[in-house]
């Protein structure tokens, strides 16, 4: 078996596939810790609380959804919640704990009970990929490969995906072979300028899938995480939500403390409430950021978040007396491949886990601290149902004539990839953002497709190319999804129609268009909740 991917839900994947007897091969793009994961801050949601229950986690779950959540999948990943912790503590993982020994559970937005499972304040993430690794290193039947880029999927008789075609660090391609192949790579949040995301997520899962034959759902759905430390020429760095959990208040620059009048649950609405109100906020006053205060937090803020203190310390800002500037960013890809309870995609042989695919958990709007849960619970359950169902693979030829091209200096024309890739993250945060309007989306996707032809038609055959062409891929899916849904529902809301609609409680599904092998068009439909997922 192949795992794309090394964040918590590849590892999970991996680590279960192994337990059940299967050698498992875990492909990482860049070094094996460098995931979204390990950048993931907020905490892991699980009922662990006296006073917690699952109908309410549920409820919870389904309530921020807005409406286009899969009862199914919300009931499994929050039911499998409590043995996703108890296997990380066995594994080794060191939560945080208050002074019986006992987990110290935090609250977030959308979340009516204390229930965030936390490490080193808000360095959950960290603390989830070490231990993960750790488990998938010491295992003998799991082989990692760092470095390694994924080209694209093979697929052989009836579209059936049998490998992947990869590009070492080394400039030489390797073919896994492999009966099933698990995407685990993680969403496209660099197609936004503003973005929490690492430079990795560049949708490549979710782009080789689409060309492999899979069937995407709801791009047009992104969430915004409304507070990224803004320092002007500095990289985007989050500040969890666990700090408006614990008593932060967002005010503008006038001291105004502005979220009741968005919001009955103030700084603790959900995600997309918050993310508009400060965009709103920073439009009315004129500011390029709205400000975090902690100053009337229970607790000493360098206690409970000592690595935001740290990096909050670089730019001069003590957080326990300062305000801290923040914005909205891009912060995950609610969409993506569709797959059912289990993890298989409408592709033969081919499984998606985590922030690439679309399981139906988060509908409209992700809850805060729902994804490492779904990640570690569905990466577990897709891991064992493909050991169950692999069978032998032989191994397949490598075709002689595929070379990658190093890219070298010449004096033909040639791409600007990285002036490219700016343009186009611009464009997305322009008219592909927090608010959206027809007429922008519709100049985007026509801007869109005309770099997609100078990129394949100039750009160097290396990775960084590969990567544009991913994003490009993603970013004209998801204005063609989001120009499609005429309503504001969860994290898509539009100016034009600024209210839900009955018509669009419904997926939006969007599957290429081939005659033989080559692409020919788009075929963008409705779905409804629960719809079983056709196989092929």
């Amino acid at each position: 078996m192949v795992v794309v991917g090394s964040g918590c839900a590849g590892i999970s994947a991996a680590a279960a596939a192994a337990g059940a007897g299967r050698s498992v091969a875990v492909v990482a793009k860049d070094e094996l810790g460098e995931t979204n994961t390990h950048y993931a801050q907020g905490g892991v949601a699980a009922v662990l609380h006296p006073e917690d229950s699952f109908d309410s986690h549920i409820a919870d779950t389904i309530r921020v959804a807005r409406g286009i959540a899969e009862p199914a999948a919300v009931e499994q990943v929050i039911r499998g919640g409590p043995a996703a912790i108890r296997r990380l503590i066995d594994w080794g993982a060191q939560f945080d704990c208050d002074e019986a020994g006992e987990l110290e559970l935090l609250r977030e937005g959308g979340h009516s009970n204390l229930r965030i499972v936390h490490a080193g304040g808000a360095a959950t993430g960290l603390e989830i990929q070490r231990t993960l690794l750790r488990a998938a290193e010491q295992h003998p039947d799991i082989a990692c490969f760092e470095n390694t880029f994924a080209i694209d999927l093979l697929t052989g008789p009836q579209g059936r995906v049998i490998g992947v075609l990869c590009l070492t660090a080394r400039w030489e391609l390797v073919v896994f072979s492999a009966g099933q192949v698990i995407l685990a790579n993680g969403g496209a949040g660099q197609l936004y300028r503003e973005t929490t995301n690492p430079s990795i997520a560049t949708g490549d899962g979710l782009a080789i899938a689409f060309r492999a034959g899979a069937i995407l759902r709801d791009l047009e759905f992104v969430q915004f995480h409304p507070t990224c430390l803004y320092i002007a020429g500095a990289a985007r760095v989050l500040i969890s939500e666990v700090v408006r959990g614990a008593g932060g208040l967002l005010r503008d620059r006038e001291g105004v403390r502005f979220m009741p009048e968005y919001h009955e649950r103030g700084e603790l609405a959900p995600r997309d409430v918050v993310s508009r109100a400060c965009f709103d906020r920073m439009v009315q006053t004129q500011d390029t950021s709205v400000y975090l205060d902690l100053s009337e937090v229970d607790r000493d803020p360098h206690e409970l978040f000592p690595g935001i203190s740290r990096t909050c310390r670089l730019f001069g800002i003590d957080i326990a007396t300062d305000p801290i500037p923040v914005r909205p960013g891009a912060h995950y890809m609610i969409g993506g491949v569709q797959v059912d309870a289990g993890g298989r995609t409408n592709v033969a042989g081919l499984w998606a886990v985590g922030e690439c695919a679309s399981t139906g958990l988060h509908g409209a709007n992700r809850m805060g601290s729902n994804s490492l849960l779904e990640g570690l619970v569905l990466g577990t359950r897709a891991g064992e149902l493909a050991a169950r169902e692999a069978g032998d693979s032989s191994m397949i030829p490598l075709d002689a004539g595929l070379r990658p091209h190093r890219p070298e200096n010449s004096g033909e024309l040639r791409l600007g990839i990285e002036d490219m890739l700016y343009s186009l993250k611009s464009l997305m945060w322009r008219q592909m953002g927090i608010a959206r309007d027809a007429r922008r989306m519709g100049e985007a996707l026509d801007r869109i497709g005309f770099w997609t032809g100078i990129v394949q038609e100039l750009s160097p055959q290396a990775p960084r190319s590969w990567e544009l062409i991913n994003l490009l891929t993603i970013a004209r899916l998801a204005a063609h999804s989001a120009l499609a849904r005429e309503e504001s529902r969860g994290a898509h809301y539009r100016t034009d129609f600024p209210e839900p609609s009955d018509a669009w409680r419904v997926h939006t599904a969007v599957e290429g268009v081939r005659e033989g092998e080559k692409l020919t068009g788009l075929e963008l439909r409705r779905e409804p909740v629960s719809e079983a997922i056709p196989h092929r």
